[in-house]
């Protein structure tokens, strides 16, 4: 008796070649699958500004890449004895406020030269809830109180827009870029079990829309092969919310099968390989 149902994605349309280059942006998720696509030797730049969970910061961070933004004194505040922006994670906060506006530009410039040169975009939205100060959202709370923020969740309609508009601007830059999206399979359950499931939703079905109106962009479910088809807790850590390693190696292996090229396909568990005897000297 078979008690698990499993679910093989769509073959991708265009196939991601192991010469080309990828630009990863969203979630930790992301960072995990990032994490895979290096040790296989391609080329990537991941979370340049770190990790972000929301669709606006994410559609922000893509803008300010374009020009680049060049980051001043007047965007940082101080907490907590570090100087820090709100557009970025905590890991470009520092005592010095010089030193941390030099590791967001020195972050800008390097994400600026490679998405004009990038084949693949890859997002992976986390939630549809934002955390705002003073009208503007956050990318990161960087432990300032909640009662801080006004929190509320996004409409469909706000998160495809933001995409899109941040989308079209991107690939005026870059024309021949495609853009494949991810729902982050990790839980955001400190939102509520309930509205964690109303986020995910307004998430998948924003991009629906969004594949819907842009021939460039697709979507491979990341968050259907673990929800639907691992649906265990054994997949995932001792915290219960995020996948563990056999769930992640899991979403890789369809990952590779189906949006992978055969030559990329061939060429990976050669470089695996060799990765490995490497590691060994």
């Amino acid at each position: 008796m078979n008690f698990r149902l499993e679910f093989t994605p769509k073959t991708l349309a265009k196939p991601i070649r192991h010469e080309d280059k990828l630009f990863l942006i969203g979630s930790c998720f992301t960072e995990q699958i990032g994490q895979k696509l290096a040790h296989h030797k391609f080329r990537v730049i991941d979370n340049p500004n770190g990790i972000l969970f929301n669709p606006v910061s994410i559609a922000a961070s893509l803008s300010t890449y374009i020009a680049p933004k060049i980051y001043a004194e007047p965007d940082l505040f101080y907490h907590q004895e570090l100087w820090g922006s709100w557009a970025h994670h905590t890991r470009f906060s520092h005592p010095d406020k010089q030193v941390a506006l030099g590791r967001i530009n020195e972050s800008q410039q390097k994400a600026h030269r490679f998405l004009k040169e990038a084949d693949w975009l890859m997002l992976t939205l986390g939630s549809a809830f934002v955390y705002e100060q003073s009208g503007a959202v956050v990318a990161n709370c960087h432990k300032v109180p909640t009662d801080k923020f006004l929190k509320r969740l996004l409409s469909v309609e706000e998160v495809v827009d933001v995409l899109e508009k941040s989308l079209r601007e991107t690939i005026l830059l870059n024309p021949g870029l495609h853009c494949l999206v991810t729902i982050s399979p990790v839980r955001h359950l400190r939102d509520g079990f309930v509205e964690n499931n109303r986020s995910k939703a307004t998430l998948i079905l924003a991009v629906e829309e969004l594949c819907r109106r842009m021939p460039q962009v697709f979507y491979f479910p990341a968050y259907e092969l673990i929800i639907d088809d691992l649906r265990d807790y054994r997949f995932f850590a001792e915290d219960m919310v995020h996948p563990n390693y056999a769930a992640t190696q899991y979403v890789w292996e369809k990952f590779r099968d189906t949006c992978f090229d055969k030559a990329c396909i061939g060429l990976l568990d050669r470089i695996a390989e060799i990765v490995q005897a490497a590691s060994h000297k």
